[in-house]
């Protein structure tokens, strides 16, 4: 008989210390070539073009798959069982392409947003806000608090989105020797799973709407459609209005669009791959933000370049990633410590990036899902005391901790 499986004890004492990096964001601007930092509102606009030809072609091409698989001819070649199941997975093959197209439009939108898309603003706000309101997010509100979250990363105190629980978030009492966790936090997988795919399909409405997943000291209705709300200055709220101008534009244009070539048309072809842009959007920057491994701030020991090197990089979908998404998940850490600068010139920058801050950039070729499913039961909370933090699992257990001299022992394990 083989020897008994030796089970090993949690012990934070022996896990990875983390020390918060040093340098100042000049430091690190200064590492990488100023070359990267210029914006071609040509190469730009040839993106975007590109984009909107391959929706086009993904658009028309689909046009035909009703007519081909619902012909006489068809369902007699195949029998109707067949050609039924080839319609619907030929629609598969389009909602897929299809929606990875509308997302990588919406990461145009994105990059004006930043003003990463052109020097010229007017260009940024132009194609920013139609492609935007296009996918159904309002631009300039969104804009304005995505601004605020690039500017507050990972702080617990300012941070837009993504902030994590606490232990008293849960209603977790102080840890001591002998806690339930798995009594308090665990959840059946079938359970899990359900609130997995609520998070996919309903998570970036949800935000817009009602601020779910955002700063958790906002007001109750905080949300990005009144131009009274928290979120903007009274000199924004006129660009809050005409962000929701654009919102109502699409409400008549789908229920126009509904009424001449009917609601499942409708849906078929551009409902469908709208929800695949949330679905990826939010799965994507979930898994840039949500990690046991980066750290989370409170108070002094916050600041921007530590807040934007708390983010991963993911090789998501692989080239359909590079190709369609444009690198938006393959090189995310360098956008958030330079928003300003091209989608184009993350790669060669990264390499700047990376050979300056060394351990402090995070990659992960851990699998997409595979990580989500990870991540999602992983970052189950952070500790109410400390002022560097992170996740802690459903067995209140983390991966990393604090360099001693950063480290709060009174109530962690």
């Amino acid at each position: 008989m083989g020897s008994p499986t030796v089970v090993q004890k949690y012990n934070e004492d022996e896990l990875p210390a983390y020390t918060p990096m040093p340098w100042s964001l000049k430091e690190i601007r200064a590492a990488i070539p100023a070359k990267f930092f210029v914006r071609d509102t040509r190469r730009g606009l040839l993106y975007f073009a590109r984009d909107l030809l391959l929706a086009t072609v993904a658009w028309s091409l689909a046009s035909y798959i009703d007519p081909l698989f619902k012909h006489s001819s068809t369902r007699q070649a195949l029998s109707p069982i067949v050609a039924e199941v080839s319609r619907w997975a030929a629609w598969g093959v389009y909602w897929w392409f299809q929606g990875l197209i509308f997302t990588g439009i919406w990461v145009i939108g994105h990059e004006c947003g930043h003003g990463a898309f052109s020097d010229h603003k007017w260009v940024n706000d132009i194609i920013g806000f139609v492609t935007h309101s296009f996918l159904w997010t309002p631009y300039f509100s969104w804009k304005i608090s995505h601004h605020r979250h690039h500017s507050n990363h990972a702080s617990m105190e300012r941070d837009e989105v993504y902030v994590p629980k606490t232990r008293s978030d849960l209603g977790l009492p102080a840890h001591h020797e002998g806690l339930d966790y798995e009594e308090l936090l665990g959840d059946t997988p079938i359970y899990t799973l359900y609130m997995l795919i609520r998070q996919q399909v309903l998570a970036f409405p949800a935000y817009l709407l009602f601020n779910v997943s955002g700063q958790k000291t906002y007001p109750k209705w905080t949300n990005h459609f009144d131009p009274n709300s928290i979120l903007f200055t009274k000199a924004q709220r006129n660009a809050v209005i005409m962000s929701n101008l654009g919102i109502g534009a699409m409400v008549w244009g789908v229920s126009y669009s509904s009424s001449i070539w009917g609601a499942s048309e409708v849906t078929k072809f551009y409902g469908i791959p709208w929800l695949c842009v949330s679905h990826w959007f939010i799965m994507i920057t979930y898994l840039h933000h949500t990690d046991p491994i980066m750290p989370h701030y409170r108070g002094k020991e916050w600041n921007f370049q530590r807040g934007a090197a708390a983010t991963v990089d993911r090789p998501v979908l692989g080239w359909q990633g590079r190709f369609l998404l444009h690198d938006v998940a393959h090189f995310h850490v360098i956008h958030h410590f330079f928003p300003k600068m091209p989608f184009y010139h993350g790669p060669e920058a990264t390499q700047h990036l990376k050979a300056f801050i060394g351990d402090h950039y995070v990659t992960s070729d851990v699998p997409a899902f595979k990580a989500l499913w990870n991540n999602y039961n992983k970052c189950q909370f952070v500790e109410d005391e400390g002022d560097v933090l992170f996740y802690r699992d459903k067995k209140g257990q983390a991966i990393r901790r604090p360099a001693d001299e950063y480290r709060v022992t009174s109530k962690a394990q």
